[in-house]
């Protein structure tokens, strides 16, 4: 008698190796980030306990432990808010570009914000992080849609002449900064501070005030999940399935655009998150935007929080501002993606 054997779907076996192994990095991730919220409000010129915290939470810590860790509260706020801003906007740019060297600063959007916050510390008098973000926030804004402006004008639009529009006016608005830094020291002694990047010295103000922007740039990306699949494949495919490229194109760079500027108001223009961490969420998620953009929200994060403690205990009591940590775990990440490029061509 012949027996008969049940053979699944060709892949049916592999798409649920592959979810299983989605939901464990995902886990991993989710896990990480957790460490690196309790280590960014642990860690600092004076190192408390995880006892300290869970007495802190619980109301029973002695004040000035309390104090101590309660003062963490906004830098970590302000981390997990910039870095989940950066990482979305980073993965949405290289899923737009179709680039994997793409990142938030080839709209011209941290230029936008340097030039605006020169210009308000020159010529009106801005000064401390309250005063900085509210006018970096509007020049990274107008500096993103003037670029959106410029590379969709004409017949020729598209996506070179979008990186052309973001070189062209980061390059005027840089000469602007160091013309006005050069002959202000004043003003230089201020914009060096804010230029390189940190997490301190800000309060829960700041956070409040550029969360309406990061939460809009946030829901337009989870929106666009099905449409960034779909112009993966190409824009005739994108539009045979159903999909409008120009829309999706559109509201991925506006979504971007948000997001950064919302990162680089509150916390300064913070280099190389935004291109590394798409890297390594491909890694860990596939191709399916949906779940790049919800692991770039959970690991940037954690990449920033995971900076910052590193600046803060590496040169104690004094800090190196996280801009410049994060300048050297991305820059390798920048070698090794070229490197990869370089082997696929």
């Amino acid at each position: 008698m012949a027996t008969i054997t049940h053979t699944p779907p060709s892949g049916a076996g592999s798409s649920r190796t592959g979810t299983a192994r989605r939901l464990y990095s995902l886990a991993v991730v989710l896990a990480v980030l957790v460490l690196a919220v309790f280590a960014s409000i642990m860690f600092g010129s004076r190192t408390t306990s995880f006892t300290d915290v869970l007495h802190v939470l619980s109301g029973t810590a002695d004040p000035t432990v309390t104090t101590i860790i309660e003062s963490r509260y906004p830098r970590t706020a302000l981390g997990v808010l910039a870095g989940l801003c950066l990482a979305v906007a980073g993965t949405l740019m290289q899923g737009v570009t179709r680039n994997p060297l793409a990142d938030p600063g080839l709209l011209g959007i941290n230029a936008g914000a340097s030039a605006s916050v020169v210009a308000a510390t020159a010529f009106l008098g801005a000064s401390g992080s309250s005063d900085t973000m509210w006018w970096a926030l509007p020049g990274a804004l107008i500096a993103g849609l003037l670029v959106h402006a410029i590379g969709s004008a004409g017949s020729g639009g598209g996506l070179v002449r979008l990186v052309l529009a973001g070189a062209v006016l980061s390059a005027v608005l840089m000469a602007f900064i160091q013309a006005v830094t050069l002959s202000r020291p004043q003003v230089f002694d201020s914009y060096r501070y804010w230029v390189v990047g940190a997490l301190g010295g800000r309060d829960f103000d700041v956070f409040w005030s550029v969360l309406p922007f990061a939460a809009a740039g946030l829901l337009i990306a989870a929106l666009l999940g099905p449409g960034l699949n779909a112009l993966a494949l190409g824009d005739s495919t994108a539009a045979s399935l159903g999909s409008n490229p120009g829309l999706v194109r559109a509201g991925g760079l506006l979504s971007a655009t948000l997001l950064s500027a919302a990162a680089t108001a509150a916390v300064g223009p913070i280099a190389f998150v935004g291109l590394a961490v798409p890297h390594v969420v491909r890694a860990l998620a596939g191709v399916d935007f949906r779940a790049q953009i919800l692991f770039s929200a959970l690991t940037g994060p954690a990449l920033l929080l995971l900076a910052d403690v590193v600046g803060r205990v590496v040169m104690r009591p004094q800090e190196l501002m996280v801009g410049v940590v994060t300048a050297f775990v991305g820059a390798p990440a920048l070698l090794i993606a070229v490197r990869r490029m370089r082997g696929n061509a």
